[in-house]
């Protein structure tokens, strides 16, 4: 959303307009630092009246869905095994495994009166989805500033999973506000109003003005629920909150995808438990690995390797499934490694930040650098061994191996060679051409044994060198 040298001003603006405009930018934002920056371009915009999108009148809602979707939306219903558009008041995804038992579907229901709702149903899938999809695409920008979507939810089965909302704008366009522990608490209270402000959707980047897919519903593994009355209103009165995603990778949280609510605490409570047991036993762990999935990935596939290399460190595995810089940062906030005295702290950490947000590099290094400066402040004297996020995607001009590749340039001056290292072993995992191997990462982003095995062998010399300097 926010112009700047490189992006081309709309509607042909000579260079004296485009100047104007990025100085009535600067003034606004000046004036109004806390404003989103796609609140700030509309202002521009309505100021210069070079925008097409229409100022709403005060009462002025657009109807997504009120029975039937609007015209020109469609309902769709989607799973990890395709997609079914809603026809005569049905549509289901059956799994593609014949064994499994994954499906979803979405049929009209009652709310107030008959075919007024949506009922979406889903079963043991890794995710599902109900989708308006925009047969052409929505120009909603002049809702941004102060608008809100707003809908009627009826949480029918929430136990085992949980809710997100996005808004869609094209490809490597879009973005997603976490609901999945609010939404478990509105498990049978029946009909709840909703309303998310559209800010919640704003990232740098995100065309407001080409819309594909203006209300998605996700979740995961087993649910249902119910929703109706979908509408965006110009100022809404809004109850539900989001972190502004400039700050989102350096504020502390616990983990809340619905896939992840029923281990991600009990697994950091067991953590906390091993520490005590290490301590009691005087095995104090020389080495502690943290991140995400790849490194939890050591307690899987990679133990053969863990056992022969770490095993005599009594190495501690701090890795978490799914985890984002902001939830390493509170699980060392809440006592992960308090009372520890490793000599060496791992760290690798920032591909969540990439697949699920597509984060911008800068926040993503802003939260590793968060990170190192939590290890330093609650591990004194020990060394922080940096590594570089591992390559994704089997190409190396794939979007998420791209964004990594620039986040690493950024985290790679962190290191201070005294107290934080740094190191890339990119090049010893992928081949002469940068294409990653599913013989190394059978599903392009997690090692397997073999995987496990390059990284162990490439980290001994530098992690030799700090266990014994």
């Amino acid at each position: 959303m926010r112009p700047s040298a490189s992006t081309p001003f709309p509607y042909g603006q000579r260079a004296d307009e485009m100047l104007l405009t990025r100085t009535m930018i600067h003034a606004l934002r000046r004036f109004h630092s806390r404003a989103p920056v796609g609140a700030l371009w509309t202002s521009v915009c309505l100021l210069m009246a070079g925008c097409a999108a229409p100022t709403p009148r005060s009462g002025d809602a657009l109807t997504l869905f009120d029975g039937q979707p609007r015209a020109g939306l469609r309902v769709v219903i989607a799973s990890q095994d395709g997609e079914q558009e809603m026809k005569n008041g049905v549509a289901a995804v059956a799994p593609k495994a014949p064994a499994t038992k994954a499906q979803a579907s979405v049929r009209a229901s009652a709310k107030d009166h008959a075919a007024d709702a949506l009922t979406m149903r889903w079963e043991d899938t890794w995710f599902a989805s109900l989708r308006l999809v925009a047969d052409k695409p929505m120009d909603l920008r002049a809702y941004v500033a102060h608008g809100a979507i707003e809908f009627d939810v009826d949480v029918l089965d929430m136990a085992k999973a949980g809710l997100t909302f996005a808004m869609g704008c094209g490809k490597d366009c879009g973005s997603k506000v976490p609901y999945a522990l609010h939404s478990r608490a509105l498990q049978g209270r029946g009909w709840t109003h909703l309303s998310v402000p559209l800010r919640c959707f704003e990232r740098d980047g995100n065309d407001f003005s080409a819309v594909t897919q203006p209300f998605v519903v996700e979740s995961g593994n087993v649910g249902q629920v119910a929703l109706a009355n979908v509408h965006i209103v110009p100022d809404g009165q809004s109850n539900v909150t989001c972190t502004d995603y400039r700050v989102a990778s350096v504020t502390p949280e616990p983990l809340g995808e619905s896939w992840a609510l029923d281990w991600w605490m009990p697994r950091h409570e067991q953590k906390l438990q091993e520490v005590r047991t290490l301590k009691a036993a005087g095995l104090q762990p020389q080495v502690v690995f943290i991140g995400d999935s790849i490194t939890q990935g050591w307690e899987g596939v990679g133990r053969p390797v863990w056992d022969e290399y770490y095993g005599p460190y009594h190495a501690l595995d701090l890795g978490f499934g799914g985890d984002r810089t902001e939830n390493v940062l509170w699980r060392l906030q809440h006592g992960e490694v308090d009372g520890l005295a490793p000599k060496v702290a791992v760290l690798m950490i920032g591909t969540n930040n990439t697949g699920h947000r597509q984060e911008d590099p800068a926040t993503t290094a802003a939260g590793i650098r968060r990170l190192v400066d939590e290890l330093r402040k609650r591990l004194p004297d020990a060394k922080v061994l940096l590594l570089a996020v591992f390559p994704r995607d089997e190409h190396p001009d794939a979007r998420s191996r791209r964004i990594n590749d620039q986040v690493n340039a950024r985290i790679a001056g962190l290191a201070d060679g005294r107290h934080v290292f740094f190191l890339d072993i990119a090049k010893d995992l992928t081949g002469p051409d940068g294409t990653l191997s599913k013989g190394v990462m059978p599903d392009l982003l997690h090692p397997n044994e073999a995987g496990y095995r390059i990284w162990a062998r490439s980290m001994q010399p530098t992690l030799q060198k700090l266990l014994n300097p």
